[in-house]
């Protein structure tokens, strides 16, 4: 093997990562949250139009991933591999990192409707949990998910018939980035039966007047002792 055929690509990962902007944009990202062109922005010290040539390299340079949102489209690092590379960095420059601080009303943050599906910091953890205990396993297609064999099960004591949520005329189960965690929660048609599911049994309850929603007293017991999720 060419010696510099090999090299060519470690240097041009490190070109994109070494200038000064981008860094910074990188590693405000390590905490894992998602975030818009503006923010990396500020973050970064430059112009919107500048950030957005920088973006641009980093995506190129396969360092981060883009996913739109309704009009917005949210930067994050593009796999665990990066991350993994980045934090080694961090710790050999002993630089510190910054947390995600979420400024969204406190209601609305902890869970929400998001169009027909839960959204929120419960139901970011919901969705975490769902792929901890493999009852989701991610699909071939990126942000798509499927159900095991175990999960059809458990989902079926909630009520959830996954045969005929798969069977809708729309995505199944799929990531939908939390804005206000800049996370995944669970969207498609399995969210959207999740949600019906936890209204139906009353462990959450509709706001009158906003897309909040109160978990209850039964649903505070019932997502710690079927999920191991506390709301």
């Amino acid at each position: 093997m060419n010696v510099n055929d090999a090299d060519a690509p470690i240097a041009m990962v490190a070109a994109a990562i070494a200038e000064p902007a981008r860094t910074r944009m990188l590693c405000r990202l390590l905490d894992g949250h998602a975030r818009t062109a503006t923010e990396l922005a500020i973050v970064a010290g430059v112009s919107p139009s500048t950030a957005s040539t920088h973006l641009a390299r980093l995506v190129g340079s396969r360092l981060v991933k883009v996913a739109a949102q309704g009009r917005h489209r949210y930067y994050s690092l593009h796999d665990a591999d990066v991350a993994a590379a980045l934090e080694a960095l961090t710790v050999v420059a002993g630089a510190p990192r910054g947390r995600f601080e979420p400024n969204t009303p406190g209601r609305l943050r902890e869970v929400r409707t998001c169009y027909d599906h839960m959204a929120g910091s419960l139901a970011v953890a919901l969705h975490d949990r769902l792929l901890a205990l493999r009852w989701l396993q991610e699909d071939a297609g990126e942000g798509e998910y499927d159900v095991t064999r175990a999960g059809s099960e458990a989902l079926g004591q909630l009520g959830v018939d996954v045969a005929a949520t798969r069977a809708q005329r729309r995505r199944f189960a799929c990531a939908c980035l939390d804005w206000s965690e800049r996370r995944p929660h669970l969207a498609g048609a399995l969210g959207a039966a999740v949600l019906a599911r936890v209204l139906e049994r009353e462990w959450v309850a509709r706001d009158l007047d906003s897309r909040a929603l109160t978990v209850t007293r039964n649903g505070k017991r019932a997502f710690r002792e079927r999920f191991g999720v506390e709301a």
